[in-house]
């Protein structure tokens, strides 16, 4: 019987179940928790954005648009479910890793068998692509060098890309000119400039997130040789890059608006300063060796990932709001 209230955990956060409560979940539940949707918001966003501004532009249609959407999220989830793939077959994810600590990993808590994960990843990138050669099939030209870049960070982020400190410049460029400029491409038939500087804004949300990930788990991925950004940079200098590229969303969204690209709507942005003042103050000093007393258990090891994505879960609607008022002003 399907599980509507654990469906509703699924797509807010990450809970843990055991064995014997996965073999009572409905497929949707097992899917759900298996490819991370929680994080799929951010994909659904960038959907909604490219949509937002080509209906900006007066060239929205709605198939083309839900297509997009749905590819973009069935191509993430895949990438979620290819990269606990790729991490657990290279022994990264074993011995309690920091991954196995704050959700499930189906393939190391032994939740599914190798040819049962096969079926979920074929169902969901089956999904996916034939979304994408539909979309091909009726756009046609860019869209297919779109696809295929698409398909190259699905089947390449976890290996190599993320273990040579491209994982983050990876994560700016897909969710920024790749997932917001080609929706925006696809929907509206053309390309736009405006829109791919505009999707950096958001795009550095997703980045502040990794970059805080990674950080949390610096001394694990550089015990198990995953030389990621904050890896190579180090820890101190990892902070200061999260923050960084957090003032960078406001600094950028500000030049927008300086240049007259768009207008006074986006500077809503700036509501959410008090979030941002308290995430600076969090990466100015390094993660507590263990978890602080009033700390959610349940969010525990995550601590400068959890922050930004709370600051991202702030920004966003915000972001989203002065673009919508942009539009109709």
């Amino acid at each position: 019987m399907p599980d509507i209230k654990l469906w509703a955990a699924a797509l807010n956060g990450m809970p843990g179940v055991n064995a014997t409560q996965w073999q009572r979940l409905d497929p949707v539940s097992r899917w759900l928790l298996a490819c991370r949707a929680s994080v799929l918001f951010m994909t659904l966003t960038a959907a909604m954005l490219g949509g937002l501004l080509a209906w900006r532009d007066g060239q929205f249609d709605v198939l083309l648009w839900l297509a997009c959407a749905l590819g973009l999220m069935f191509a993430h989830a895949s990438n979620n479910l290819l990269n606990d793939y790729t991490d657990s077959r290279r022994g990264i994810d074993r011995n309690n890793y920091y991954r196995n600590q704050y959700g499930v990993h189906v393939l190391e808590d032994g939740l599914m068998s190798e040819p049962q994960f096969w079926r979920y990843f074929a169902f969901t990138a089956a999904i996916a692509l034939g979304v994408g050669l539909w979309l091909v099939s009726v756009r046609s030209g860019p869209t297919l060098a779109l696809m295929l870049a698409g398909t190259f960070f699905v089947l390449f982020y976890t290996w190599p890309l993320k273990y040579i400190g491209l994982g983050e410049p990876s994560v700016l460029l897909v969710w920024g000119p790749l997932m917001v400029g080609g929706t925006y491409f696809v929907v509206a038939g053309s390309w736009s400039n405006e829109v791919a500087w505009l999707s950096l804004v958001f795009a550095l949300g997703p980045t502040t997130v990794l970059f805080g990930k990674h950080t949390d788990k610096l001394a694990a991925d550089r015990d198990k040789s995953v030389r990621t950004l904050p890896v190579i940079l180090g820890e101190r200098r990892a902070r200061r890059a999260t923050m960084g590229l957090l003032l960078a969303q406001y600094g950028l969204t500000l030049g927008l608006v300086l240049a007259g690209t768009f207008s006074w709507p986006l500077l809503l942005v700036f509501a959410s300063l008090p979030s941002l003042h308290r995430n600076l103050q969090l990466l100015r000093h390094p993660k507590p060796e263990s978890r602080p007393g009033h700390y959610p258990e349940k969010l525990w090891p995550l601590w400068f990932s959890a922050a930004c994505f709370r600051h991202t879960r702030h920004f966003t609607p915000l972001f989203l709001l002065g673009v919508v008022l942009d539009t109709l002003l």
